[in-house]
């Protein structure tokens, strides 16, 4: 058994190239745990402050489990309300879509599980995105070519 880690304590950082909206602190915590089969992170959001945009993903399934404050969740039925200590999973694809977004006054803290897979991809219905990772990179879905474009 490795060393626990306390999901209360653990320090989340910022990314300061992140954009107004989406400037959630982040602790990744799974390696520290062990982990090769799920991944583990603790955000921090402060009011007005989004963890990313409304995605889903493949082959990947998430858990979003609400630790403080009252964050709203944005998925396919539309937004809700959620309270400390409520669990929610993102299943595979379109279904799963979501985003998670600080309307209160106070910081909230959320954890998110998800599988891992050796390749993911991320579709972002409202600006025509789609990510690969690896490599980590983002397309639109309009610039889409035939099969044999570039082959024959």
């Amino acid at each position: 058994m490795t060393e626990p880690v306390n999901l209360y304590e653990v320090t989340a950082e910022g990314d300061p190239g992140d954009p107004p909206g989406y400037r959630a602190r982040m602790a990744r915590f799974g390696p520290a745990i062990g982990a090769g089969q799920l991944g583990g992170s603790v955000y921090e959001l402060d009011p007005g402050e989004s963890v990313c945009p409304y995605h889903y993903e493949h082959p990947d399934e998430e858990w979003l489990l609400v630790l403080t404050g009252r964050p709203t969740l944005r998925d396919p039925d539309g937004e809700h309300e959620l309270e400390e200590g409520d669990l929610v999973c993102f299943p595979e694809g379109p279904d799963g879509a979501h985003k998670v977004t600080n309307r209160s006054a106070g910081t909230v803290r959320i954890l998110m599980l998800s599988t891992r897979s050796t390749t993911s991809v991320a579709v972002y219905p409202d600006s025509g995105k789609v990510g690969v990772w690896p490599p980590g990179k983002l397309f639109r879905l309009a610039d889409a070519v035939d099969y044999f474009d570039g082959e024959v």
